[in-house]
């Protein structure tokens, strides 16, 4: 897989990215002592029976990771300068674990960068599906990357 430079992008591109995940207890209870996220939806079982949800929340910061990990590999690996902003971050839907997960991307918006001749903005819209079809995370992601030509 290799991202792909400013050049190759229009307005509309959709990718439906391949790589699913299934989320375990382990991806949540490590993401959360790694962060120092001490949420005891993310990492009491009690607690979060005790909830509205009835079980473990996984971590909405993994979850807005794992969108954005998923969606490197066919957008900007290899070729991202950096990133600019993550802007309208929502969570319409909580993630469980045992959920299995999926990303796809949209290209918002395209301009060549004032400041480096060397670089394009490219604006992804980027969406996190689980199983049942349904919107668990999304964001738009403003991502500087390389041209193929200054």
């Amino acid at each position: 897989m290799s991202g792909r430079h400013f050049e190759d992008w229009q307005v509309g591109d959709l990718i439906v990215h391949e790589i699913r995940r299934t989320v375990t207890e382990t991806d949540n209870l490590l993401f959360s002592a790694m962060t120092y996220n001490p949420q005891p939806l993310h990492i009491d079982l009690e607690a979060a029976k005790a909830s509205e949800f009835g079980q473990i929340l996984v971590n909405g910061t993994f979850t807005f990771a794992l969108m954005v990990g998923l969606s490197v590999g066919e957008t900007t690996l290899n070729t991202l300068i950096a990133n600019l902003g993550y802007d309208k971050v929502v969570m319409p839907k909580p993630v469980f674990i045992g959920d299995t997960l999926r990303a796809e991307s949209e290209v918002l918006d395209l301009r060549e960068s004032r400041s480096r001749p060397e670089a394009g903005i490219v604006q992804f819209a980027h969406r996190l599906i689980n199983q049942r079809a349904e919107i668990v995370c999304q964001c738009i992601r403003s991502a500087m990357v390389k041209r193929r030509q200054p």
